[in-house]
């Protein structure tokens, strides 16, 4: 590349910059909501600041700015939003969906101050604020759809099983939204989830009894390496969560005394890229931003076979592994 290709390819950076603000701020006030319910005629900057609440001024500069970054339609009046875009961003029972990871990762950033100094001493962050939690419950949206639509594609098995009904635990189940999921396209399913961070345990509480499930969804507040249900589950699950807890081997060795005979153990999860071809692409840009974040809180993510290590040493032995269309990959043990 010339020196004015690398310009512009570096100043294109800048401007994904302002896009990831202009996605997150749209999603957050309900801009892209509102600008997709207008259709097809869509509404002006002044009508959607109205709508929206907010300052005439501050909307018009978002319109222009998500009109330039390609993120709506604008013809000097009226904005409009182009229909795979909105589904996209909005519609979070698509594997397709990124508006969870927009706001997962505009709120992790503002924990980002103190990244220098953790590359110099070493030290993580330590805990997260409550808005970090909340923020990955947005995220983990698409890890249910990809379970459903694509997870349960692939172990055709389970899907059978489950529509039987059966007891299911989710270790490290966030705000609960995989549990409700569940239940919810289960009906004979009984399921109980374990949380240890305060936040998520309230919002996961809360969730269930708003959807009216309580009476099959119970939370239980514990160490996720100290789960007391000996063989008592045909489904032990970890979504998106086995990466994050203190100590991923000790959880999946007491996951896996909770597992009863013909039951299975499954952890979808997200690999680190495993050459410098696949670190080059899309997907492994975004997988090593985020293991950045990762080890900034002191957690860490792995490729296929550092997830597959786990298992083997906390005595387990080797997971089949699903790499999925998303680009997910779950790891499956299933007990004799």
């Amino acid at each position: 590349m010339s020196i004015e290709d690398r310009f512009d390819d570096l100043a294109a950076s800048l401007a994904g910059f302002y896009r990831t603000w202009a996605i997150y701020l749209g999603l957050e006030l309900g801009l892209f909501r509102r600008i997709r319910a207008a259709a097809p005629s869509g509404l002006t900057s002044a009508g959607l600041a109205t709508q929206a609440g907010c300052q005439p001024e501050v909307v018009e500069a978002w319109v222009r700015l998500a009109h330039a970054v390609e993120l709506v339609e604008f013809d000097g009046e009226r904005a409009g939003i182009d229909e795979e875009v909105a589904a996209i961003l909005l519609d979070d029972q698509r594997p397709e969906y990124l508006g969870g990871q927009f706001v997962s990762t505009v709120v992790s950033s503002l924990d980002h101050e103190g990244m220098v100094e953790f590359a110099r001493s070493g030290r993580p962050i330590g805990a997260r604020p409550a808005r970090y939690h909340r923020a990955i419950e947005t995220l983990t949206a698409q890890d249910i759809a990809v379970f459903f639509q694509e997870g349960l594609a692939a172990l055709p098995d389970l899907a059978a099983d489950l529509t039987h009904g059966g007891r299911i635990l989710d270790v490290a189940c966030g705000g609960g939204r995989w549990l409700i999921a569940v239940a919810t396209r289960f009906p004979e399913t009984r399921l109980v989830g374990v949380e240890f961070e305060p936040d998520s345990l309230a919002r996961a509480g809360r969730h269930v009894q708003e959807a009216g499930l309580a009476g099959r969804i119970s939370i239980d507040a514990r160490p996720v390496d100290d789960l007391p249900w000996p063989a008592e589950f045909d489904l032990v699950y970890f979504q998106d969560s086995i990466h994050d807890v203190p100590d991923p081997v000790a959880a999946l060795r007491s996951a896996w005394a909770c597992v009863r005979p013909a039951g299975r153990l499954v952890v979808l999860d997200w690999c680190l890229p495993e050459s410098i071809d696949e670190s080059r692409s899309l997907h492994g840009a975004m997988m090593w931003g985020i293991q950045l974040d990762q080890l900034f809180q002191g957690s860490r993510l792995w490729d296929h076979a550092g997830f597959a290590n786990l298992f083997q040493e906390a005595g387990i032995g080797g997971p089949e592994m699903i790499d999925l269309p998303s680009g997910a990959t779950m790891f499956v043990v299933q007990r004799d």
